[in-house]
This record gives structure tokens, sequence and C-alpha cells, in this order.
């Protein structure tokens, strides 16, 4: 007899969700996938199919684009109605919109993770699991792309951020939540708009960007210096894109011989393009060859310029990509 339940598959990467208090009291990852789901009440009664696997067993700050894209390719290869990722939470905001840049399947991609640890009282990773797997087997997450559920709530990749350090509701997105786990029931009610994908079958792996954050009195020194050591910068300006005047010097040359992506540190809304015409504002650094993120904040903006350079994109070709984000 053939079984006609959903499948979902757990890819485990490990982070906080994977840790428990070792030595000192300190954490560490030492849990594997099985028992990750095997301390997820209520999973039995959902009557899916569970598949665990170890991928990784890393802190979420030590993960590199290398594990994300041999990550992308085990998830092309499953044969499931869904698939969920955990992993630690300091990089959940880049992975998340890493492998929604990169996976062009229609199954669903839900990645998760805790802020508290398995050996701490209140640990929400069980929560976690138990909403992510609902989700990634519902037929409401498909055509939503790669989505971060978090505290019952669910976010798409392209808008989520890690908004606090050690609360457990620590993901946030602008312009929120694109639905949310209630009563053992998944409901999306927004769904962002298709982005072009970026296929990575050939890939330059000693690609080097950096965010430099522009900050008050600033000279230009310091973009300076980082820019010997990069081969493409994402600015994180003031407002809506402004720079202090003394560094726009310093800017100009970069973009000649660099990508240079302009974004606001913010945290929200996008750059401008033509409201403020003083020298270190949007449209003159625009008019300076500088390439405007839209409204993609800095930290997502390197991700989207590494991937790019990485498959040997051209300046043209970077800034479509950026102008068509919305």
């Amino acid at each position: 007899m053939t079984d006609t339940r959903r499948r979902v598959v757990v890819l485990s990467l490990g982070g906080t969700i994977a840790m428990t208090s070792q030595e000192a009291g300190r954490a560490t990852p030492t849990l594997s996938a099985d028992d990750l789901v095997a301390a997820v009440p209520g999973l039995a009664e959902t009557g899916l199919m569970v598949e665990v696997r170890d991928f990784r067993r890393l802190p979420g700050a030590s993960l590199a684009f290398s594990d994300l894209l041999d990550l992308v390719r085990e998830i092309e290869a499953l044969d499931a109605d869904g698939v969920v990722i955990t992993q630690g939470t300091d990089t959940i905001e880049e992975t998340s919109y890493l492998i929604d840049l990169v996976y062009s399947g229609q199954m669903p991609v839900v990645i998760t993770g805790a802020m508290r640890n398995a050996s701490m009282a209140g640990a929400d990773g069980p929560a976690n699991v138990l909403a992510s797997i609902r989700t990634a087997a519902s037929k409401e997450a498909r055509g939503a792309g790669v989505v971060v559920v978090f505290g019952e709530e669910i976010h798409a990749a392209r808008w989520v951020r890690k908004a606090h350090a050690t609360s457990p509701t620590a993901f946030a997105s602008y312009p929120g939540p694109i639905g949310y786990v209630a009563e053992d029931q998944v409901r999306v009610w927004t769904y962002p708009g298709d982005q072009p994908k970026i296929p990575l079958q050939k890939t330059k792996p000693d690609v080097r960007t950096a965010v430099a954050l522009i900050g008050l009195g600033d000279d230009g020194a310091v973009l300076q210096a980082i820019g010997t050591q990069v081969d493409g910068l994402v600015v994180a300006a003031f407002g809506a894109g402004h720079v202090p005047m003394a560094c726009v010097d310093t800017l100009t040359d970069l973009a000649k011989r660099m990508p240079v992506i302009l974004a606001t540190r913010t945290g929200a809304g996008p750059v401008l393009r033509d409201t403020y015409g003083f020298p270190g504002s949007e449209s003159d650094l625009l008019a300076r060859g500088l390439i405007s993120a839209n409204t993609l904040g800095p930290i997502k903006a390197r991700i989207l310029l590494q991937l790019l350079l990485m498959r040997g994109a051209g300046q043209g070709e970077i800034a479509e990509h950026f102008r068509i984000i919305h």
C-alpha cells in the first residue's frame, strides 16, 4: 500500500537550536537533527512523514557561501513536499535570502532556529520546528518563496531581519509577516512577487565583498582602505542615501573600478533618486556611478552583490538586478 502522507525533510546546520550547555555553562552544538525532531511535542500527531538529516553542525556565524550553495544543491535533489532548515539565528536573514535568490523550485523551503538553547528554561526550538514543519508541508506555502518561521510568524526571506540580539521574538520584517501558524493551521495572506533567480553552476569562489557603514564625521579614509581589499562594496548610508561630502571623492574613485551599491542604513524604506541635490546626496552619488540598492538593506544587498560577482556579472547586469528590487 502506498503511503500518501505528505513528506517533509529537515536539514540541520547547527546553531543555538542544536546546542546544549557544556563546560562552564557555555552552549555548543551537540544535538543531531534526529535529536531536534525527537524533542518536538505533537509532531507525531500531525500525520506527516518527517525525514531528518545532519547537513552541517556549525554556529550560524561560521556558515559560508559554499555551505549554502551545497545546501541548495541538496534541496534541489530532494523528493519531498517541503523542506525545513534549522540553523543558527545569527545569519538567518542572509542565508534565507541567498537560498531564495538561487533556488528555483516550487517546493516550500522554511528556515528556522532558536534563541534559547535546549538546556534553557522555555527553549523555543521545538515550537519553531513544529510550526516550520507544518508550514513546509502546507499547500499555502507554495509560491511564497523561501520563508523564515519564528514565533509562529511567517516572514518572507526578502524582507526578514534579526531585530533583537536575545529576544525569542527576534525576527521582524517590513512591511510585516506574510502569514502565521495558529491552531495547527498555516495561513498566508500575501505572496512576494517573483524575482529573477541567479543560476550558479559555475562560480568564482574567491570573490570578496563588504558592507561599509557610514558614520558621523567619516572622511573617506576607511572606505578607501576597504576598497583595496574587495571586488564590490555596499555603502550603508545615512537616511535615503546620503554620505558626508568628505567621502564623495573616494566613492567616485571606487565606483570607477568596482560596483558600489548605495543602501540606506535605516532598516526600512528606499534609497531615493532625485529628491536631494547637495554633494553626497543620493542624486549626486548615483550620477557618480554608484548603484542604488532600491529597497534592499545593506546586509541583503551584499548577498545579492556577492552572488552576482561570483557568477561573473558585469556592471550593467548588477545594476539591472538592483533596479527591479521591490
